[in-house]
């Protein structure tokens, strides 16, 4: 009669977890600490992650808004190294081109601006002058914050509309003020909002090409020309745009799109979260090791009570299982309190930046998969060990 060779019971899911659980209960305080380092890597990486989908997605219902059929023609060099100039005549050339739907102009005026004529001239705080045609605030789909834009009287007055930025570098806030621009007053009647697409607007004092030429001794000649046309017909507008701007030296105009450049800085932006996402990966890699020191320590603490399993029937397989078990289950601790920790931080910046808060799911998806494998890696070793220990040497210990 053959005696049946003896099977050791197998652990269920829910027992392995019970177990795993009750290691960590018995010492919270350790426990908290440890996923700690886990929660500020992942907390780290979701917000950084979702802070830059939050601005991209911005950004795009920026373009979306503003198009990305609005192009500019300015001066470039010529043969020699000079700075051109644009014909006087070249707005009304652009707007006789068949695709074009509005477009206007912009001149620098050799002028400052101050709040009193007893500053120097030479503090300018980085506000130019410029004159602007009557459609500007058209072609840009541009607004106007406080008081009014420039018309057929205001462009012969001497009065002016101040940029955004213009008008906090200036301290005004209000319509009605007077501003010292060459020799004499100029009246603020309005206050534009922001120009996402001409940043150079928003830094800008603009009055009429008419009162430039008749207060600044402006000499007429535009340095921007901005022009709006269906977006099926800005790539052909764009090749006939310098001949059109200056017939005789279509070389010395420069065209470009300031969609582009929105662009651009989202591009910027993508490598500086992956900077950043270095530096949650570098906090998650320390977390992981205070994981693995945590379960370490458990081992040697917890050596007459693996003993006590192991001399009670529990195979190397299921003390493996379960020191790993509690590695796994504290990482995810770390992992999910992170995550939260990261969308909150997510939706507090976007809702203060007045973005829409966006938080991509395969970034928790990573968090995660993350949590897993830095629990697995972290846990391997003490649970290995603890397996290997001898159930009578265990048990001896003191």
């Amino acid at each position: 009669m053959t005696r049946g060779r003896l099977s050791p019971a197998r652990l269920s899911t829910v027992d392995v977890l019970r177990v795993g659980a009750a290691g960590l209960r018995s010492r919270p305080a350790r426990v908290i600490l440890s996923a700690l380092g886990i929660a500020i890597g992942i907390a780290t990486m979701i917000a950084v992650i979702g802070i830059s989908s939050s601005s991209r997605e911005q950004l795009l219902r920026q373009l979306d808004r503003l198009g990305t059929n609005l192009l500019t023609a300015a001066p470039g060099r010529t043969l020699f190294g000079e700075q051109a100039k644009l014909p006087v005549s070249a707005l009304s050339a652009v707007e006789r081109i068949g695709p074009v739907s509005t477009a206007s102009a912009t001149g620098t005026v050799d002028a400052t601006v101050r709040r009193t004529d007893h500053i120097p001239e030479a503090v300018t705080g980085g506000i130019s002058v410029q004159a602007a045609s009557a459609g500007l605030l058209t072609t840009l789909e541009g607004g106007v914050a406080r008081g009014t834009w420039l018309n057929t009287a205001t462009e012969r007055a001497p009065a002016v509309v101040l940029g955004s930025a213009a008008a906090k570098r200036l301290g005004l806030g209000r319509i009605g003020v007077r501003v010292w621009m060459g020799d004499q007053w100029f009246t603020v009647i309005g206050i534009l909002g922001p120009m996402p697409l001409a940043p150079e607007i928003e830094r800008s004092v603009l009055l009429g090409f008419p009162a430039a030429e008749t207060y600044l001794g402006f000499d007429g000649h535009p340095t921007t020309i901005y022009e709006r046309s269906g977006e099926e017909a800005v790539a052909a507008v764009r090749a006939v745009l310098p001949r059109t701007v200056n017939p005789e030296n279509p070389e010395q105009v420069e065209v470009s799109r300031p969609s582009d450049a929105l662009a651009a800085r989202a591009a910027a932006a993508d490598a500086f979260t992956n900077l950043l996402l270095g530096l949650g990966a570098v906090a998650l890699l320390v977390g992981g090791v205070g994981v693995a020191n945590t379960m370490v320590i458990s081992v040697l603490e917890r050596r007459k009570e693996i003993g006590l399993r192991r001399s009670l029937g529990a195979t190397r397989g299921q003390v493996r299982i379960q020191f790993l078990a509690e590695s796994l289950l504290l990482s995810a601790l770390g992992g999910v309190a992170g995550s939260v920790l990261g969308v909150l931080a997510t939706a507090g910046y976007a809702v203060s930046r007045g973005w829409p808060p966006v938080v991509p799911p395969w970034a928790i998806g990573g968090a995660v998969g993350a949590t897993l494998v830095i629990g697995t890696i972290a846990g391997l070793y003490p649970a290995m060990r603890a397996a290997r220990l001898s159930p009578t040497i265990a048990l001896a210990a003191t």
